[in-house]
């Protein structure tokens, strides 16, 4: 039986490359996007997948979501939380409202995503979670506290989720990247770039692709076994 992906923020970077990978691998393919229609909907037809616009950080534009998934496809079998943004500064000259939009996205979005998709997955008995973190949530980073910080609460959610949904057959886990080359990183220079890359003992940034083959890893029977876990696609610069 096909089995059908939903991944959120899929319209670039790690969320569009997961998507060809998963339809590649024979998945029905559901691509969330809230700003990048088009990108969403190239994609779409590259994949043959289903593009749905939705801001994750909205309880009710995601019950929306879920519920038109549902209608149309009949399940969810598996959910990537991969929306996110990033925001960079010194701790307090961050604006209180650039913050309020981090933690929205990436902590409510996943959380809002999950209380949508769960009672359905719990219903089957069967389901997969993967959340999108990020190595500095496992360690921290000066001068993005605040996306540090977002990032520690998911995979904290994830290693209590996993616990909790354990006996109803759900399977929770992290995927944990360090320096994939995406648009998320142009608050980088060359410089900074080239700075982090010497830290990195494989020598080299990570491609979108990379985190892709992790999280497909994650959503098939071959991780039967695994739940709670946060696995770090980082190069060794976070052992």
């Amino acid at each position: 039986m096909i089995k059908t992906v939903l991944i959120t923020g899929a319209s670039r970077g790690i969320g569009a490359a997961a998507a060809k990978l998963f339809a590649a691998n024979g998945y029905t393919v559901i691509i969330n996007y809230l700003n990048s229609v088009e990108k969403a909907l190239e994609l779409a037809e590259e994949t043959g997948g289903y593009a749905i616009k939705a801001d994750v950080s909205d309880i009710v534009q995601t019950e929306n979501m879920i519920n038109e998934i549902i209608e149309k496809f009949g399940k969810i079998d598996v959910l990537v939380n991969n929306a996110g943004i990033s925001v960079t500064g010194v701790f307090d000259m961050v604006p209180p409202g650039d913050v309020k939009k981090l933690f929205d996205i990436n902590v409510f979005g996943t959380l809002n995503c999950t209380r949508s998709v769960l009672p359905h997955m719990i219903r089957r008995k069967y389901g997969k979670i993967i959340n999108v973190a990020s190595m500095w949530g496992e360690t921290g980073a000066s001068c993005e506290v605040h996306y540090s910080a977002s990032k520690a609460a998911v995979i904290g959610f994830t290693k209590a989720l996993a616990k909790e949904t354990g006996p109803s057959g759900i399977n929770v886990n992290c995927v944990s990247p360090g320096l994939i080359m995406t648009d998320m990183n142009s608050c980088y220079s060359a410089d900074e770039l080239d700075g982090i890359i010497e830290e990195i003992p494989l020598g080299r940034s990570g491609s979108p692709f990379d985190v892709a083959e992790t999280i497909l890893f994650l959503a098939s029977e071959k991780s039967s076994f695994i739940t709670g876990q946060t696995i770090g696609v980082n190069g060794g610069m976070i052992v």
